[in-house]
């Protein structure tokens, strides 16, 4: 404890401002090597509980994965198909807005969260056409392209990026993922992902969807080739541009899930990092981003739903979304990755706190009643 009691004394105090004098690369440091899991756990429910109370949010949200062509090919991916491959798809514009019109009518989503390959056969406009049409049908919130998407777009177009972000908003684009961070850090991306934008490419993108008035969430995942020190300064980064723009409402931290990708084939990565490494990162992630994001994922996607319920009583307060049509985590085969409302409210009253639905901006819609 002694080696990271004075960072957590300074978080939990009064006059604690992260914006200005907050925490630092090494404070970052301390709590990643820290095996102190239990004492972290409790600061970080207590922060927690400080901003947000004993409520936990989700959102009732549908997954479109619009097309699993890829040209990144990155090492820890096991959705993506190349070009022209016998499982390729795409999804037409009609057949996506379909989806997410019956989805509405049988789930009543607040959000559609569209992801997909890097598909160098996909200008922006099948994009405006998706987005718009969902409007045109559906008042629902549309959290769609991670910037590694956009940067796919900006390069199929021969245009910027700002340019593209700014042309997505005007179709209807209400929010971005934050995919494709995975750990940013240039050397970690170049052993699992080369092909992919580098890690300033990323914030760069993000700045400029900030700027334009488009949030986000931020990502990270690890458990597969990184070291400590290369989450600390992932972080660090994220929490540098937060400080700049306040663009970020969330973050998601996520472990890597190695079925049937080719960092597991290669023999580089055998087994996810585990439920213990899930508690660390998500403790020490409300600790150091305290006052800059408030809201902290609790990744039942890659971790199943008991672990989330352990994530909420070490600082996580949103349990993400109900998920139908995933295939993503899908192709991993590590697990079911259907999720209904029903199944949410019950794992979060499961460990006494109270169930609210939510918007793609964290505004909470309404308590979920008995």
């Amino acid at each position: 404890m002694d080696d990271i009691k004075d960072v957590l004394e300074r978080v939990m105090s009064d006059d604690f401002n992260n914006y200005e004098d907050g925490i630092t690369y090494d404070d970052c440091l301390r709590l990643m090597r820290s095996n102190d899991v239990h004492l972290m756990g409790i600061v970080a429910d207590e922060l927690k509980r400080r901003i947000l109370g004993d409520r936990v949010t989700f959102i009732n949200n549908l997954i479109l994965n619009y097309t699993n062509v890829c040209i990144t090919y990155c090492k820890f991916c096991a959705f993506y198909r190349p070009p022209r491959h016998d499982e390729a798809y795409t999804v037409s514009i009609e057949e996506a807005i379909r989806r997410v019109v019956r989805a509405k009518s049988l789930y009543n989503i607040r959000q559609v969260l569209i992801q997909g390959g890097h598909n160098p056969e996909l200008g922006i406009e099948y994009y405006e056409g998706l987005f718009k049409g969902i409007k045109d049908k559906c008042d629902i919130a549309i959290h769609a392209l991670s910037p590694s998407e956009i940067d796919m777009i900006a390069r199929v177009e021969r245009s910027s990026t700002r340019e593209v972000l700014a042309r997505l908003k005007d179709a209807g684009l209400d929010s971005i993922p934050g995919g494709g961070a995975e750990i940013l850090v240039d050397e970690v991306k170049d052993m699992i992902s080369p092909l992919k934008i580098r890690s300033e490419q990323w914030l760069r993108i993000m700045e400029e969807a900030h700027m334009l008035g488009i949030p986000s969430s931020a990502t990270m995942m690890y458990g597969h080739v990184e070291s400590v020190e290369d989450r600390a300064l992932s972080l660090m980064k994220i929490i540098e541009l937060q400080r700049k723009t306040r663009g970020f409402i969330a973050f998601i931290p996520w472990n890597f899930e190695p079925n049937n990708t080719e960092l597991q084939r290669e023999g580089v990565v055998k087994y996810s990092s585990g439920g213990m490494q899930l508690l660390k990162m998500i403790s020490v992630s409300r600790i150091i981003l305290y006052g800059l994001i408030d809201h902290i994922q609790s990744s039942w996607l890659t971790n199943g739903v008991a672990m989330a319920q352990l994530a909420l009583l070490h600082g996580t307060d949103d349990f993400g979304g109900t998920l139908y049509g995933e295939e993503v985590v899908t192709a991993t085969g590590a697990r079911s990755t259907t999720l209904t409302q029903d199944m949410i409210v019950k794992a979060i009253r499961g460990v006494g706190m109270v169930a609210v639905e939510r918007d793609n901006l964290y505004n909470n819609i309404r308590i979920i009643a008995e």
